[in-house]
């Protein structure tokens, strides 16, 4: 009885495939990465859309807005990527501990940190970030760099969402606001208008560095 000759994979097929694994790999991985940097993106969206809701629904009892996130009945889901702000100088609803402080007085709210130990709980806006609102009403003060407008009586709001969506040094912002506004268009930025109560992407962190 003749036996079989045993056949296995020579070294430069086996260096082959490896290298072809690489190649898809370095192709995937940072697709991949971008992809789930995207979805993180949908938190801020959602909770700049609640905001806005949340906004508009006071108005219609009260007529007037507020910057007071308990008084509108404003409060994201613990194990928030973004912080909000809503006022130019924030009252920090913080998020460190299993209960969060300052939940009647906050005009802001932070990162959890809590759920995100190590990240920034109070982000700052990116420089380069393009946000130029119309003039505000009489009544709304305006801070051009945070793109913010006070609520008041006979005004309009606005309002950020700050966060880090590919755990670099630049920070992912959106902005929500009451009023029509024309942007500035570059490579970080979205389209150059945006209608009321609309999330804006006024600096994109995935697709710029």
């Amino acid at each position: 009885m003749t036996k079989r000759k045993l056949k296995g994979f020579t070294l430069i097929e086996l260096m082959i495939v490896v290298a072809i694994i690489g190649i898809l790999a370095a192709i995937a991985i940072p697709n991949f990465i971008k992809f789930q940097a995207r979805s993180k993106q949908g938190e801020a969206k959602t909770n700049l859309k609640s905001l806005f809701t949340a906004q508009k629904t006071y108005f219609a009892e009260k007529d007037t807005y507020s910057s007071l996130m308990g008084t509108i009945g404003f409060s994201p889901e613990r194990g928030n990527r973004y912080a909000i702000r809503m006022d130019p100088a924030c009252v920090w609803e913080t998020r460190n501990l299993t209960a969060p402080g300052n939940t009647g007085t906050a005009t802001c709210i932070e990162v959890d940190t809590f759920r995100f130990a190590g990240s920034t709980a109070q982000p700052a806006v990116d420089a380069t970030a393009s946000a130029v609102l119309p003039a505000p009403p009489l009544g709304n003060t305006a801070l051009a760099t945070q793109a913010e407008v006070q609520p008041t009586a006979v005004g309009g709001f606005s309002a950020l969402a700050l966060g880090n969506a590919d755990n670099d040094s630049s920070i992912d912002s959106w902005l929500m606001s009451s009023y029509n506004a024309t942007f500035v268009v570059g490579t970080c930025f979205e389209a150059a208008n945006n209608p009321a109560g609309t999330a804006y992407n006024t600096y994109n962190d995935v697709s710029c560095p």
